[in-house]
């Protein structure tokens, strides 16, 4: 499996200088199989470049939403392949009492957005995510209940003996210290374990998280505790703060390593989420931060 990330950021884009290197769209994954089927993980607004990219080969595309908060949904009417006709999209999503597609179309109706969902040229259809595992090609997923207003879903995708679990939107610090609790009670326990490549909400350093106790993510501290808990073999950091410039994740990222290695671990493992990354899954030294344009 091969991860591309669109966007990083949290809450709100954030496009500028001063966020040049990371990136400044919300929340947007690409996850490539091994038989080359497609998978997008939310669809905040680092989904727009990737439709541009993708627009000139239309296929089947499941996108999987972790929640339907406005940040992780808000690149969905700019999505190119949204306007091809022979372009197969499934979105898949939380269960909750409405159905997907009745939640999502009131964001993307009028007067929001100039057309409705379903004037959507291409064939979209919509489904709940399904309790245990279920498979989208050679891929095995799973789905389960994380802490975070809202319904919202923390994702394991699995490939051979590979995988990735993405929780970009998660409040550790509720409840008991993390290391004081069973390791099972945790939400997104069992999708983090031992996880090829862990990316995880770091939204806040722990100087600022006292301040936003109940907004739904975690501080720095949490992130690093729930990896190492986990067992997972790399953590990419991720949903950065929109109050976050290039220099202060720079800052955040030193720390995160500091603290990682002072725990016995490899700093090689802990990366900080930047758009047009690209990560091999089983692959130790894919971290690097691809040029612009790539």
């Amino acid at each position: 499996m091969r991860v591309k990330v669109w966007g990083a950021r949290g809450s709100v884009p954030t496009p500028g200088p001063s966020t040049h290197r990371y990136g400044g769209n919300t929340s947007c994954l690409q996850l490539t199989l091994s038989d080359g089927r497609l998978l997008v993980l939310d669809a905040g607004s680092g989904i727009r470049n990737l439709g541009l990219r993708l627009a000139a080969r239309a296929r089947r595309i499941d996108i999987l939403l972790t929640h339907l908060h406005l940040d992780h949904i808000q690149g969905l009417m700019f999505f190119a392949p949204l306007f091809m006709p022979d372009a197969e999209i499934v979105i898949w999503g939380p269960p909750d009492a409405e159905t997907l597609p009745e939640r999502l179309a009131r964001y993307l109706s009028p007067p929001l957005t100039p057309l409705h969902l379903h004037e959507l040229p291409a064939r979209i259809s919509f489904r709940a995510c399904p309790k245990g595992e279920w498979e989208i090609g050679p891929a095995r997923i799973q789905a389960a209940p994380v802490i975070h207003p809202g319904p919202t879903l923390g994702y394991r995708i699995a490939e051979g003996d590979t995988s990735l679990c993405y929780i970009p939107d998660q409040e550790l610090a509720f409840g008991p210290p993390l290391r004081a609790r069973e390791r099972q009670s945790l939400p997104g326990f069992d999708l983090a374990h031992g996880a090829s490549l862990l990316i995880h909400d770091c939204q806040y350093t722990d100087e600022e998280y006292p301040s936003h106790v109940g907004w739904g993510h975690s501080r720095l501290s949490d992130a690093l505790a729930f990896a190492q808990l986990t067992e997972a073999q790399r953590l990419l950091l991720f949903h950065h703060d929109p109050l976050h410039d290039d220099e202060q994740l720079d800052r955040l990222h030193t720390e995160a390593l500091e603290r990682w290695v002072a725990a016995g671990r490899s700093p090689h493992q802990v990366l900080m989420a930047a758009e047009l990354q690209e990560l091999e899954l089983g692959r130790a030294d894919a971290g690097v931060v691809a040029p612009t344009g790539a």
